[in-house]
């Protein structure tokens, strides 16, 4: 999976989610999340992904994953067969429903 942005990290746009798995279901939503990684990694304008787990919270992770733009991500990936394949490999881990916003680089 693409650790590094394939395009121009000047003008990506970094979305974020914030994800609260189901206490003990920790590992399996790792297992899954390679799967979706490859999954999202299809989609137009995608540009890379990075799942950090929360240390003092370890049933918390955070998804942090480059978009050529927003409507790649709400339009273009959120409104396709790939976004269906993603939560339905995630989804059933999530204890709450995951905290998203979109973010762009500044000086």
């Amino acid at each position: 999976m693409r650790s590094e942005p394939k395009g121009n990290l000047a003008t990506m746009i970094m979305e974020t989610a914030f994800m609260e798995i189901v206490p003990g279901k920790e590992l399996e939503f790792e297992a899954a999340m390679e799967q979706a990684k490859a999954v999202v990694s299809q989609a137009k304008g995608f540009q890379v992904i990075h799942v950090h787990r929360g240390v003092e919270k370890p049933s918390t992770y955070l998804i942090a994953i480059g978009w050529d733009t927003v409507d790649d991500h709400m339009v273009g990936f959120r409104e396709s067969e790939l976004f269906t394949q993603w939560r339905g490999l995630i989804g059933p881990f999530f204890a709450n429903p995951p905290e998203v916003t979109h973010w762009e680089l500044q000086a």
